[in-house]
This record gives structure tokens, sequence and C-alpha cells, in this order.
């Protein structure tokens, strides 16, 4: 039996196995489908579904739209404590300032006029609230 030194095992010496095409092209098939698969599963069969996520984690459009029906409903009923706890709901901003940056998000992003007089309501409102 002949002798096996830690340079050949590394250098593969005596343990050198060589892929022809036909090897490299099946595992190339073989990758590429357990990644699409894989995906499959993940976006299609069994994709994540967030439930009872807080408001927080909205995105600046949905938030400014969530602030903007906070808006419509405070227009309807007037009562500034009813908003502001809506409002608190989005962050730990007081709510001017949420209801500000909904407001600057409406002026840069084509929300009508009837739309941005209504955020600036809620705005002037939430300034005067005092809790």
């Amino acid at each position: 039996m002949s002798s096996v030194s830690c340079s050949d095992i590394f250098t593969g010496g005596h343990y050198n196995f060589p892929m022809s095409s036909f090897q490299k092209v099946a595992l190339l098939f073989a990758l590429a489908l357990g990644v699409g698969l894989g995906l499959t599963y993940g976006w299609v069969v069994s994709p994540i579904e967030y439930v009872d996520a807080p408001l927080s984690l909205l995105r600046e459009d949905y938030r400014a739209d969530y602030v903007l029906m906070i808006a419509e409903a405070y227009n309807a009923d007037a009562d500034s404590a009813v908003a502001a706890r809506r409002i608190a709901q989005l962050g730990s901003q007081p709510p001017a300032e949420i209801a500000a940056s909904a407001l600057v998000y409406a002026q840069m992003n084509g929300f009508s006029s009837d739309e941005q007089a209504l955020l600036q309501n809620l705005f002037s409102a939430m300034q005067r609230y005092a809790p």
C-alpha cells in the first residue's frame, strides 16, 4: 500500500475527481432547480403573512393615507383627543409631528387640495391639542 501525505490530499494528488461537461451541466441544472423550487415555495406556496403588525411599520405613503383617514374622521367629529390617540398608534413622535410629516408628503406627492386642507386642519388641531 502506498503512503499518502497531507500535501497529496490538499493538492489533489490521489483524490482528483475531474468533472465531465455533462456533470457540470447537471450540477448547474440542479442548483437552478433548487433555487427555483425554493423561491416558488417561499413566494407562492407558503409566503410570509404579517398578522396584527403595528401601524408604526407602515411605509411613508401608507402612513400619509392613514393620517388622511384620521383627518377625514376628525373633520366629521372634531374630536381632537380621538384623533391624537389614533395618530399615536403610528409611532412615538408627537401627534403634531406625525401630522406635519403627512402634510409634507401630501404636498410633495400630488394629493388633492381638499385632502391637503383636511391634513392642514388636523395638523392645526394637533398643534393646539393638550392632553
